[in-house]
Order: C-alpha cells, then sequence, then structure tokens
C-alpha cells in the first residue's frame, strides 16, 4: 500500500546545489588502467572502468566501486585494449581494441559542447546554451540513485525483466515485456488523477511518487534504515533474479546491503527457474533453489539450473500415451495477460483431464483454498514454484511412465558381472567397518557417559551447535536434567509453562514445556526451524528444542528481568520494579520494531495473535524482546481458513474485535493488541480495569476523554509524577495507541508505520475515538478469558481492507499473513496482481 505526505522541502532544494567537474572534449579513458578516472568535485562517484571476469565494463561507481549506471544495456564489455572517449564532436564511445564502437551516446549532432559529471553521480552533455542534452539519468540501466527523476517513459532492464511507471501511479515488474508478476499501485483511499508521475528515491530511503497535480509525494516504500547513518547511498536497483531492491552502501565501503524487496517471496517471480523449472526452498537457506519436476526432464545447462529444464522424451515424440505428472502443494505462475484467458472455474479431476487431452495445454494448476480455480499452461513459457504451504495441486503432461525418483544404475560400462562382484565386496567392507566403529562407539559412550571429561566435551559440543545459529536437538533428559527436573517455574501462559534451566556449557536458558501438541514430528521439526530462521534484536531467541515422544519443548535465551508485566502493574512506587519513562519508550519502540520484523522483514508474514505485556520480555538493559511468535501452528495444525467465535482462546482486554465479529484475523490484530499494550505502559494500569477513577468506564475509552481535554497528565502513571518525563514522547505514545486501537482493521496503521510516529519522523493527526466494543459483547459465546490464555487458531488471514492515507504502508503483493508464519494465498487473481489500476 503507499501513502500520501507532505514533501521534504530540503530534499528538493538539495536537487539545485549540485556541483559538476567538467570533462574537457578529446579526453579518454582507458580499461588498461583503472586507476585513470572522471570524478565529480567532491570525489563521491567516478566513471571508470571496472574488471568483470576477463573483460572491463565502463561504469559509474559510487565511491568503493559500487555502480550505478553502464554503459550499454547490458553492460558491453570491452577486453583490455577498450577505452571510453568523449569525442570533440560531442559524443560519448565506447570502443574495443579494435577501435571498432560498441556503444554510443549518439549526440553527435546535438551540438554538445561540454560534460561533467556531478556530485549526485549524473553524466550530463550540453549544448552551447547550456541545456542539458543527454544524461546518464535519462538513460537508466538497471539503477536509480537519490535525485534522480524516472519518468513514465523510461525503463530500467536486467536481462529479460524490466521495471516501469505507468500513468495511473502503478509501478510494475515485467518478464519478457510481457508478464506482469508485481503491479504495485496507489493506495484505493487516494482520490488522485495524476498527469504526470514521476518516480524518485530520497537520499532518506524513502521511494516516493510526485505529480504536478498534487502538492504531496506518494510513498511507495521504505528502506529499513531509512534516515538512519551518514554517508549512506541508497539506491533502487532490478537485479538479474528479477526483483527490484532498495540497497544501502557506506561511503568507500564498496560493499551493499539489501534494505528493501518488492516481492518478498523470490519464487514469485515469474522465470525465475526458467522454462518449465521448479522453484522451492530448503530448510538449510533461505536462499530459493531451482530443480526440474520429475525424472522426466533434465537441466537445459547442467552447470545454471536457473536455464531452466527440458522434456527427455518430447510429447510429440512419445511412443506411448501421454500422461500427467502430478505435484502436491505446486503452482503454475500465472499473471497478467495469462490470467484473461487462461483461467477456468473447475474441479481438480476437470482440471487435470483438460489439460491431458487438449494439445495445447502442457501443465494445469488447480487451487484447493475453495476457489474452484484452474489455470490451464500452453507451450509459450511455464514457471513453477513448490511449497508445502501452498493449497494447490499442480500437473505437467509427460510421456510416460512417469518418473518421480532418480533410478539406481550401477552398471558404468565394462562386464556388468565383474562391476557387480567388485560393488558387493565393496559394499560387505563398508558395512563391515561401519558396524566396527558403531560398536565401539557404543561401548565407549557407554562406559564413559558419566565421566567429568565427558561431559565436559559434550558441553563444549553443544556450544559450538548452539553458536552456529541452528536449533539444537535435546534429549527430554538434557532438559530435565538442565531444569533440575523442571523445579524453577518462570511462568505459565496458554502454549505451556516456563522453567529456569541451565545447560552442560552453562548457559542459561528458558524451557517451555508445550501443551496440546498435535502435530507430526516432520511438521513439528519443520515448524521449529521456520521459529529458528527468525532473528531480531527484538525478538527472543530460540535456541533448540525437543520432540521425544510425547514431550514438546522449546528452549529460548533467558531474559534476566522477566516479563513486562512484572514492572509495569506493581503497586508499591519506590519498588525496583517500577520502569522510568525512558525504559518505558524505548521498549514501545522495541516492542514495535520486533512485532514489524515479524510483519513486513520477514520472508514470511507471521502474525503474533497474543501480543500482551505477558509476552514481552526484558533483558538485563530492559531492552524488549516479543516472545512466543510462530507458536499458533504448533498448537493447531489444521489450516482452517476461517475460525469460528468457539475457536477463539485469546486474552482478555488484548483481543481485536474481529476476533469476536466472525471476521478474517490479519496482522491488523496484532496491531490493535499492541495499542492496548502502549497504552499500559503510559498509564501503568490495566485497560480493561473499571474503576471509580474512570467513572465506570473502561480505561481506554476514559482515556481518549481525558486526552480530547488535553490532559495528558490524568493518563500517565502517577507513579511517575516525581521524575522526568517527556510529555511530548508521552503525547506522540497516546496518539499513536488510540490509532491503534481503532475498531476497523483498515483504520489501524501498518506496524512500521507505528515505529516511524513513535520516532517522531511522521505527523500524526488526531485519532478518532475508540469505539466501546469489548469482549463482553460476545454475549453467551464460548470464549475463554483467562487472563494465561493464548489465541492461536490457525486460518488463512486475508488481506484487510487499506488503510486511510495517513497510516498506510508499502504491501508487497502475492503475501498474505498466516499464524502459523507462512504463506498461503487468497484468491489468485487478487493476490497475485495486486493494486491494478490501469
Amino acid at each position: 500500500m503507499n501513502l500520501q505526505i507532505l514533501f521534504f522541502p530540503l530534499f528538493f532544494s538539495f536537487l539545485f546545489s549540485i556541483s559538476s567537474a567538467q570533462i574537457s572534449p578529446g579526453s579518454s579513458l582507458s580499461a588498461s588502467n583503472l586507476n585513470q578516472t572522471w570524478r565529480s568535485p567532491n570525489s563521491t562517484f567516478f566513471l571508470g572502468f571496472l574488471q568483470v571476469g576477463s573483460g572491463y565494463v565502463a561504469a559509474i561507481n559510487y565511491f568503493g566501486g559500487v555502480p550505478i549506471w553502464t554503459a550499454g544495456n547490458p553492460s558491453v564489455v570491452v577486453d583490455v585494449g577498450g577505452a571510453f572517449h568523449f569525442r570533440a564532436s560531442g559524443t560519448f564511445q565506447l570502443v574495443n581494441s579494435s577501435g571498432s564502437v560498441v556503444w554510443d551516446s549518439n549526440t553527435g549532432h546535438l551540438g554538445v559542447t561540454s560534460a561533467s559529471l556531478d556530485d549526485s553521480g549524473n553524466l550530463v552533455l550540453r549544448n552551447s546554451s547550456g541545456v542539458t542534452v543527454w544524461s546518464s539519468f535519462q538513460n537508466p540501466t538497471d539503477t536509480i540513485v537519490p535525485n534522480q527523476n524516472f519518468t513514465v517513459n523510461q525503463v530500467i532492464k536486467s536481462g529479460l525483466y524490466s521495471f516501469q511507471l505507468l500513468n495511473s501511479g502503478n509501478l510494475t515488474l515485467r518478464w519478457n515485456d510481457s508478464i506482469i508478476y508485481w503491479n504495485q499501485g496507489l493506495n484505493s483511499s487516494i482520490d488522485s488523477n495524476l498527469s504526470s508521475p514521476v518516480l524518485g528515491l530520497q537520499p532518506i530511503g524513502i521511494l516516493s511518487i510526485t505529480d504536478v497535480t498534487s502538492t504531496s509525494a506518494y510513498i511507495m516504500a521504505y528502506s529499513n534504515d531509512y534516515a538512519e547513518g551518514s554517508d549512506i547511498l541508497r539506491f533502487l536497483k532490478l537485479d538479474s533474479d528479477g526483483n527490484l531492491r532498495i540497497y544501502s552502501s557506506a561511503l568507500g565501503s564498496g560493499t551493499t546491503t539489501m534494505r528493501w524487496a518488492a516481492l518478498t517471496d523470490q519464487c514469485q517471480v515469474f522465470g525465475y527457474c526458467g522454462n518449465l523449472g521448479i522453484c522451492s526452498y530448503n530448510d538449510s537457506s533461505s536462499n530459493p533453489i531451482c530443480g526440474c519436476p520429475s525424472e522426466n526432464f533434465e537441466p537445459v545447462d547442467v552447470n545454471d539450473s536457473r536455464k531452466g529444464c527440458k522434456r527427455k522424451v518430447e510429447i510429440e515424440n512419445c511412443p506411448g500415451s501421454a500422461t500427467m505428472l502430478e505435484m502436491d502443494h505446486a503452482k503454475f505462475l500465472t499473471y497478467q495477460p495469462e490470467l484473461s484467458s487462461q483461467v477456468f472455474f473447475v474441479g481438480i479431476s476437470a482440471c487435470r483431464l483438460n489439460c491431458l487431452v487438449s494439445g495445447s495445454c502442457v501443465a494445469s494448476t488447480s487451487l484447493s483454498d475453495g476457489t474452484g480455480l484452474c489455470y490451464l499452461k500452453t507451450p509459450d513459457f511455464v514457471s513453477g514454484y513448490q511449497n508445502p504451504s501452498l493449497p494447490s495441486t499442480s500437473y505437467v503432461k509427460v510421456c510416460g511412465p512417469v518418473q518421480p525418483n532418480p533410478s539406481a544404475n550401477l552398471q558404468i560400462g565394462g562386464n556388468r558381472k565383474s562391476r557387480l562382484h567388485v560393488w558387493l565386496v565393496l559394499v560387505v567392507v563398508v558395512v563391515t567397518l561401519v558396524g566396527l566403529v558403531a560398536i565401539e562407539s557404543g561401548l565407549w559412550w557407554w562406559c564413559c557417559r558419566n565421566s567429568p571429561k565427558f561431559a565436559s566435551l559434550s558441553a563444549q559440543y553443544a556450544l559450538l551447535e548452539y553458536a552456529s545459529g541452528a536449533p539444537v536437538q535435546f534429549s527430554y533428559n538434557d532438559l530435565n536434567r538442565a531444569t533440575k527436573g523442571f523445579k524453577e517455574k518462570l511462568g505459565a501462559g496458554g502454549f505451556g509453562a516456563v522453567y529456569k534451566g541451565i545447560l552442560a556449557n552453562k548457559t542459561v536458558v528458558a524451557v517451555k514445556r508445550l501443551e496440546g501438541i498435535e502435530q507430526g514430528e516432520k511438521q513439528f521439526r519443520m515448524e521449529v526451524a521456520t521459529i529458528s530462521s527468525t532473528h531480531h534484536l527484538n525478538l527472543v531467541r530460540l535456541i533448540g528444542f525437543c520432540s521425544e515422544g510425547r514431550h514438546r519443548l522449546l528452549v529460548y535465551e533467558f531474559m534476566k528481568n522477566g516479563s513486562l508485566d512484572n514492572f509495569l502493574f506493581t503497586t508499591n512506587e519506590h519498588s525496583e520494579k517500577l520502569l522510568n519513562w525512558e525504559h518505558r519508550f524505548n521498549i514501545a519502540l522495541g516492542t514495535a520494531r520486533g512485532i514489524t520484523y515479524l510483519h513486513e522483514e520477514c520472508r514470511d508474514c507471521i502474525v503474533h495473535c497474543d501480543i500482551k505485556p505477558e509476552n514481552i520480555l526484558l533483558d538485563e538493559n530492559y531492552n524488549a524482546k516479543v516472545s512466543d511468535f510462530g507458536l499458533a501452528k504448533l498448537i493447531n495444525p489444521k489450516d482452517h481458513r476461517y475460525r469460528t467465535l468457539r475457536s477463539v482462546r485469546g486474552t482478555r482486554g488484548y483481543l481485536a474485535p474481529e476476533w469476536l465479529a466472525n471476521l478474517p484475523v490479519t496482522s491488523k490484530s496484532d496491531v490493535y493488541s499492541y495499542g492496548m499494550v502502549l497504552l499500559e505502559l503510559v498509564s501503568g494500569r490495566r485497560n480493561f480495569e473499571v474503576l471509580d477513577e474512570t467513572n465506570r468506564k473502561r480505561f481506554s475509552l476514559w482515556a481518549y476523554e481525558e486526552f480530547e481535554k488535553g490532559n495528558v497528565n490524568a493518563i500517565l502513571d502517577k507513579r511517575l509524577f516525581d521524575q522526568d518525563v517527556d510529555i511530548e514522547q508521552a503525547t506522540r505514545a497516546i496518539q499513536v495507541s488510540f490509532w491503534c486501537i481503532q475498531e476497523q482493521p483498515s483504520q489501524r496503521p501498518m506496524m512500521g508505520r507505528v515505529v516511524q510516529m513513535l520516532e517522531g519522523i511522521t505527523t500524526i493527526e488526531k485519532p478518532p475515538a475508540p469505539k466501546a466494543i469489548t469482549e463482553s459483547s460476545a454475549g453467551g459465546t464460548s470464549i475463554n478469558m483467562s487472563s494465561n490464555g493464548s489465541a492461536f487458531s490457525t486460518f488463512a488471514a486475508s488481506a484487510s481492507a487499506p488503510a486511510p492515507s495517513s497510516f498506510s504502508s508499502y504491501q508487497t503483493t502475492g503475501v498474505s499473513p498466516l499464524l502459523s508464519g507462512r504463506n498461503i494465498e487468497n484468491k489468485v487473481p487478487s493476490s497475485q496482481l495486486g493494486s491494478d489500476r490501469n
């Protein structure tokens, strides 16, 4: 989604204060001398040659060697004898060692008299009147930098992929100039009629659209490090993998860090794995891998899996009959314009059969999400995606028989009997050796398992495994011993009790004994792997797990200061556990950043479902860390799309209204819960308490009335009256809390926006009064209101309605939040197309 805010005047005034370094006609750069460059006045950018493999590319570089523009797109590579000339005729030319021109700016007829490279990285050619007739900003390759205006008649490319800005203000990514696989539109709540939109990246990392018809900028995306640091170049680049990303590079470092991506799921990029290639992920890496549908196929290029696959036997050459290879949890990407002609509403059997009998169909996908949608794919190009979370089954036409697994073949030429004999001897020898080693190791372990030396070795191994970042698998006996028989209980919640433990390597941990686990071993391990791969400064780290029979335990890092509620709701004004305002505000920010990471920065959106003070833990420095994220799928393995009132099991005072109205729950439900926690941080009181001093009203409603009167001190925790409190911060926090607890999810801000408002980066408009809808309004429905309960019913959450312009944030298409921490799409036309206003 997008956002309409006021422009940044300082950013635009900077455009008119850029100096440039002149380049004399007849000047040349040689590929044989990489130190020879044309530099901008402040040396921030330079034009020179970069070595790429055995060749050389003429490029404009950010200091340190990060290219932002190249001569030619794709880059034209020359040999060591190549040169880049500024001819006296007024044209730039790149020549190879033979003197042949391989790239030309074609400006020799435009009366060019001067050239320069300015401090924004723009290479400019001007005529005698000083008018710009050509510039690198007007002729971009694959990158857009700050101060560069990207208009509707421009395009950046990388291989078969291209990025364009449409007249409607939509940002589009295309494959082969045809398939639109990403379409980011303006927020539907913005009433605008653009005439000549311009896309720009602000130096602080905000991607926005401006138009002559509006005095406001429409924000499309934020880099996750926006407004941080100094001497940092942030740039927008279309990578060779088809994804559009914002990168940061510190001056002189020569390195780049990805800060935002258009598609959080790389496998949603059309054609990423080539024709008939299947994109997927494995447990050991977050990077996608490319493979073939089955052994009926082989790679086009064994050295490059992204070039796709081909049938070993083409259908027309099939000696027998063709059949359909079935692929579970797989889909073939179907975007515009294919959606207008290849989509049907039929059952799964008909989807398979229709493709089998059609001569123009090579593959099909049937969605299992209740829509009845079937996609038939033609031979033009088929791009596949397989993931355990996809609610779809796909079929590929092959020449039978189907060969899903590789077949073993031990015969490698020569005499078959001789080879078989050798293999038998080798197998017997290897098995014997392995057996002897296993027996000896078993005896050694049995004799030495209780010795101090063995324990020390085990501790060192466990420490090494822990340091690797992978989840450590513990035995039940290990954790029983570490917790001294689960003796010291730290707390209890809806997911189970938590105990303090000390591992063999002396690491102090918190061990959670999960209750109500119904999942199988494989699924449990997969979900644990997902949780453990989620790392953030404001999230409690999962160290390891135990899955042994009926015992399912999770091992977390130990948080010395326990949970927030122990500090927030203490009644003793002089208690050592009283949090000062500085700590409270930092906790509010840290918690918001942690939830933002779960919602917007993970590869898979994770909706927490139980944000409350008991699930916000504090370390020794009172830094906040969110716990119990991603546990929803562990408790209930059934992927219901929607849950009923009877399945609600939440925490009183923090449930969003949609939980009780039988509406889809999204990440905005976490925003509501966070708003309640934020109000409690300011007031030091439970938001659901009804007291005489609040006129027997729910505290949040009473607080809003006081806020309208300008009486912030009445809302503020009375225990802070004799301490230094930043009233501006407190007022900001109260305003943010009221926005977060709006009844309608569409009125609540995204968590990334919450962080910006708390930090004071964004002006906060006056929030509407929160409506008096509480859990009690559910009447006699069966709802668990235990303060220790946890909302964990699992279903595919649908995308919420558009937020108002003052709080909407960007949203990548094709992704819907799932409580379990994995992505399950809604109906494909809407989820894959995004906001299309063409």
